[in-house]
């Protein structure tokens, strides 16, 4: 009887702490956590930041330096007055 109860509490220690919902999963879970907190709040920042410019684009009142940015960097657009210098 003795060593049934060892045993059994033996077994329910191991699983305690290294079992599928033991401590250390719980530790590893916690770390888990903080990282996706951390990146999450980034990717809020990231979207605070382009419905900032998501309003600035709105058709009634554009706002042209940031159309202007657009149009250079996303569709390589350049003005008639800028001179393009070739790079070899």
């Amino acid at each position: 009887m003795l060593l049934a109860c060892l045993s059994s509490t033996a077994y329910f220690a191991y699983h305690a702490r290294y079992g599928r919902h033991g401590l250390e999963v719980r530790a590893q879970l916690i770390e888990r956590a903080s990282l996706l907190e951390f990146e999450l709040k980034s990717l809020e920042t990231v979207r605070t930041k382009l419905q900032s410019d998501v309003a600035l684009l709105t058709p009634e009142m554009a706002h042209p330096d940031l159309v202007e940015e657009i149009a250079r960097d996303v569709l390589g657009y350049v003005h008639p007055s800028d001179r393009i210098v070739p790079l070899r």
